[in-house]
């Protein structure tokens, strides 16, 4: 009996591990859709039965972490989810650092300034404000892009191996959005580059007329944790692009740890 009762407790155990790695992709799955979906369809994405999907759904719909439109029936995100977001822009003194530093930023450069993490093994924007040009290069705020796209991807991972590189970013992720495919060893060699120089800076990467400048954000121990970065005209010329660098150089400083 003891037996039976040891093997009836894991197996509630492993249920509710497994019930909670579905919520977890439930949420992983509609924050990198960005926008909501009906249940059925969202099922067939995860590739997941149906009736457990609609009680997983009506679960976290009771609980205030999703909603479900009134009129087309898809579910989204709930109002529980955005106040947690908030406490932790409000508690996590990086997120709270670099969010008034990326504003001070935009508003003295009159460029785009942006705050940016790896999550899920691609680069995702934390934070986000605009400059002041007519002409402005943006992206919304939680959007996840494939790293090698990006100057803040080539910071985010010094100091990784090879092997590592490899088997964080999918084959499909090195193909850029007009169809040109970025080598593995050109990518670890910008890696290095980026490492060294302590910035980087990308050209017409994901937008012919755009190019981004990035600086790492280190913690205590001297890994890059975040970075932030400027959107920037691809055609500003050598002295401007140098003085927006040293300008985010010193915002990088401010609020790294070491």
């Amino acid at each position: 009996m003891i037996n039976d009762a040891l093997e009836a407790k894991t197996n509630a155990v492993q249920r509710r591990e497994r019930g909670v790695d579905r919520i977890l992709q439930i949420l992983e799955f509609l924050q990198r859709r960005g926008e909501g979906i009906r249940i059925g369809a969202l099922a067939n994405a995860l590739n997941a039965p149906r009736s457990s999907t609609y009680t997983l759904v009506n679960d976290l719909t009771e609980a205030g972490l999703l909603e479900i439109s009134q009129e087309d029936s898809r579910i989204f995100f709930g109002k529980r989810i955005y106040l947690y977001g908030l406490s932790y822009i409000h508690e996590n003194s990086l997120a709270k650092r670099a969010r008034m530093e990326v504003d001070r930023l935009a508003r003295e450069t009159g460029e785009t300034s942006e705050f940016c993490v790896l999550h899920n093994g691609r680069y995702t924007l934390m934070h986000m404000c605009v400059g002041n040009r007519p002409f402005r290069i943006s992206s919304a705020v939680g959007v996840q892009i494939p790293l090698p796209w990006t100057a803040s991807g080539r910071l985010l991972l010094a100091g990784r191996s090879r092997k590592e590189i490899v088997e964080l970013i999918p084959p499909e992720d090195f193909v850029l959005p007009d169809g040109r495919r970025i080598e593995i060893n050109d990518f670890l060699e910008a890696i290095e580059k980026a490492r060294h120089d302590g910035y980087c800076l990308t050209k017409g990467l994901v937008d012919t007329v755009a190019q981004c400048l990035a600086a790492p954000i280190y913690d205590a121990v001297g890994l890059v944790e975040a970075t932030i970065c400027l959107v920037l005209p691809i055609d500003l010329s050598e002295g401007q692009t140098g003085m927006l660098r040293d300008r985010l150089l010193a915002s990088s400083r401010a609020l790294s740890s070491r």
